[in-house]
């Protein structure tokens, strides 16, 4: 029963996170469950199997809100959902012992990139430059977003919506919603193609009821939130602790000395603190993008 409520509150939180970033659900979830010890592609199924829920509250909500850029929606989703599923069923034909630490690795490298574009990169102007949004450029967006979202349990919106933003034709809260609207699919797909190839047996159904109750829960409010609270911050909250946590399974992997262990996490928090910091004391450089 308290692992039911930890985990329902880290999905709350999740949730939280990636309704107003268009990003983290899969990734902070996932590597929670890396780090305690789930194969990468049980994970994975798990966390999808938990976002169809998640994803379509978050996806109702957006639209409620009227946070969703239609023009773009079916482009990036179909292509998406497609490689989501064959994503599945490439992550279900690996052996789990042997791809978790490169599993970890890819989060790791997602989590500096969260951190990264959250701290240098968030300053991006929102006033419609005349973008164009074509089949050419948001299909093979959708498939590298789709692909990598399967394999690594997380990706869609991190890959998708920084992209989006930076191409200027449409505003960062409207990038969040329809990242997050379109996600639905990308749940449905990637689920189907773990259920056909992995099996239901390996769904850690405790995690899924978990992060479905927090995630629904959260999704409205998040929803909600993107229109009032600045990603900054949020951005650098969330980069950091995937970070940290997918170093964890890296050094029990790696078996490393509780001496060099130890050093490793006070670099990593000590790094993450300072980011905060100056994420704080530099937050007037960011000019209003929620237009």
């Amino acid at each position: 029963m308290k692992k039911l409520i930890i985990f329902s509150a880290i999905g709350f939180l999740a949730q939280l996170v990636d309704g107003s970033l268009g990003m983290g659900f899969g990734a902070t979830s996932s590597s929670l469950l890396l780090m305690f010890g789930i194969a990468p592609a049980a994970a994975s199924a798990s966390i999808h199997m938990a976002e169809i829920a998640t994803t379509a509250a978050s996806g109702a909500s957006h639209l409620w809100f009227k946070n969703v850029d239609k023009r773009i929606l079916w482009k990036l989703t179909i292509p998406g959902a497609v490689s989501a599923f064959i994503g599945a069923a490439f992550l279900s034909s690996l052996p789990g012992d042997k791809i978790k630490p490169f599993i970890s690795v890819f989060l790791i490298f997602l989590g500096l990139y969260i951190l990264i574009r959250f701290l240098f990169f968030n300053h991006l102007p929102s006033k419609n430059q005349g973008s164009t949004f074509s089949s050419k450029f948001l299909t093979p967006l959708g498939i590298a977003g789709g692909f990598f979202d399967a394999v690594g349990g997380g990706g869609w919106g991190p890959i998708t919506a920084p992209v989006l933003i930076a191409r200027n034709g449409i505003s960062p809260k409207k990038v969040i919603g329809t990242v997050d609207t379109s996600e639905f699919a990308i749940a449905v797909s990637a689920t189907l193609g773990f259920i056909l190839f992995l099996g239901v047996e390996q769904y850690q159904w405790q995690w899924v009821i978990a992060f479905m109750i927090g995630g629904v829960i959260a999704a409205p409010i998040a929803a909600w939130l993107v229109r009032i609270v600045p990603s900054y911050m949020l951005g650098v909250l969330v980069g950091g602790f995937i970070i940290l946590t997918n170093s964890m399974t890296i050094i029990k992997t790696v078996a490393l000395p509780v001496s060099l262990a130890t050093l490793a996490y006070v670099l990593i928090i000590g790094l993450w603190t300072v980011a905060i910091i100056y994420q704080l004391k530099n937050r007037k450089r960011f000019i209003a993008v929620d237009q």
